[in-house]
């Protein structure tokens, strides 16, 4: 389990394509300082294993993609040089700074627009239609790994602001309209509906 609290921004120094994995090499010296083979690093957001047989020691690590991964999230098109936000799994009994996130995707949406304004700036996202009934204004959503309130939402939109600490310590300050990103909606909302819907 991840809080959506970016630990730093990593790099991705290689992609290699196998017969049934696609391999990322990925440097994260904060992330990697206690890191261990069968960890959890939660990579723009996808929660991935650690595949490194023994600990690291040039800040870099491994972890494996399969298909299904490739096909639910943005990390299909990643290439070398790109940055990517880290977060190591939560500690049991420390703080939760962002609200309870699994590392597992639910959908991939597009950024349609960003406004700065003087201490901020506002994104629009495209939010898929199969995922809007989780979204709800002044909630919480994860987008590439980023633990944010949602502002505004309409059927096909939400709106999410970003402060400057964002900005800085996150690929999110960075990204451009037409650019893709992981969301993953909140757990709670899909476990209500679960219930309510077996109650009927």
């Amino acid at each position: 389990m991840f809080t959506g609290i970016v630990e730093e921004i990593g790099e991705v120094l290689a992609v290699r394509e196998t017969a049934e994995v696609v391999v990322l090499t990925v440097r994260g010296r904060t992330v990697t300082s206690d890191a261990a083979h069968g960890d959890s690093i939660a990579v723009n957001g996808v929660c991935l294993t650690v595949t490194d047989p023994a600990v690291t020691t040039d800040g870099t690590f491994t972890v494996e993609l399969v298909p299904e991964t490739l096909k639910r999230t943005s990390l299909s098109a990643i290439g070398p040089g790109a940055g990517v936000n880290l977060e190591r799994a939560v500690v049991a009994g420390g703080r939760l700074g962002g609200h309870i996130v699994q590392g597992h995707v639910d959908g991939v949406a597009t950024l349609l627009r960003r406004t700065p304004a003087e201490r901020s700036d506002e994104l629009v996202f495209s939010l898929p239609a199969d995922l809007a009934r989780y979204v709800v204004e002044k909630g919480s959503i994860a987008v590439d790994g980023v633990s944010l309130t949602v502002a505004d939402v309409t059927d096909d939109t939400f709106v999410v602001a970003l402060i400057p600490t964002t900005l800085s310590h996150t690929t999110l300050g960075v990204r451009k309209p037409g650019d893709t990103v992981n969301i993953e909606v909140d757990l709670i909302a899909k476990y209500v509906e679960k219930l309510v819907a077996g109650g009927e």
